[in-house]
């Protein structure tokens, strides 16, 4: 088996990724069966956007401060546990916005799609669930929709809903929302198709965000999970993803 060690720019993990390159030897991504990713959360989501074409599963360890996607960190027995590892595939959702001209910018969004105002002044959006109109004003911060893998991130904090993987579910949870003042989102399957339109955009400008591409001035934005496409992550039997997203829900 072959690992490619990818790290973050953290300096422990720098020196981690020298160490297991002098133990395991230097091998391209491209030229991998595995990507061992050191670092964090958001290192790991870059890795998966970046290296996601490549088709290659992703092994993670923990040298960051979250590490919801990754492994304990060990410079022992790295490719024994690599090999016994169990596998969970992530699907991503794809953002489509659309600007005042008419302009589209399409993004691949793995934790959650996130509408955010630009001012001191709150969002006015309107939400269609499958091109039906469910919410015809929503006066707030912003909306967001996640993932199952992506709800204990921004969207536990925006006070959503943790998705068990496995759901097939997706988290439309709204962002310190006005009015409807009793509206605190939905869960939806993953199969929905959600449009949100911003209201009065010059006056209320909003952006939207897939993960970290950030798109600024947005009219609407068009969101639905690929069925297509997925992003293959492997843990340690005793470590899983799914174990971590239950126990989330006791903390």
């Amino acid at each position: 088996m072959q690992l490619a060690f990818l790290a973050s720019g953290l300096s422990e993990a720098q020196n981690a990724k020298k160490k297991l390159q002098a133990a395991y030897g230097k091998v391209t991504p491209a030229k991998a069966d595995v990507l061992a990713v050191l670092g964090g959360d958001g290192f790991m989501l870059s890795s998966l956007h970046k290296y996601g074409h490549l088709g290659k599963p992703l092994f993670g360890m923990k040298l960051g401060k979250v590490g919801f996607l990754m492994n304990r960190f060990t410079e022992d027995d790295v490719a024994e546990r690599v090999s016994k590892a169990q596998a969970v595939d992530l699907k991503p959702l794809q953002m489509t916005t659309t600007d005042p001209d008419g302009h589209q910018t399409q993004a691949l969004a793995i934790n959650e799609v996130s509408l955010w105002r630009q001012t001191n002044q709150a969002a006015h959006l309107r939400i269609s669930i499958n091109d039906i109109i469910r919410i015809p004003e929503l006066m707030a911060d912003g909306v967001l929709l996640s993932t199952a893998a992506g709800s204990t991130a921004y969207n536990l904090s925006a006070h959503g809903p943790i998705l068990p993987l496995g759901t097939e579910a997706l988290a439309l949870t709204p962002i310190s929302p006005f009015r409807p003042r009793r509206w605190r989102g939905a869960v939806l399957p993953n199969k929905t198709r959600v449009t949100v339109e911003v209201l009065n955009h010059k006056k209320r400008p909003v952006n939207a965000t897939a993960d970290s591409d950030e798109v600024a001035d947005v009219v609407r934005v068009d969101m639905h999970l690929r069925q297509d496409i997925y992003y293959r992550l492997l843990f340690d039997p005793d470590h899983s993803l799914e174990e971590r997203v239950l126990n989330e829900q006791f903390l």
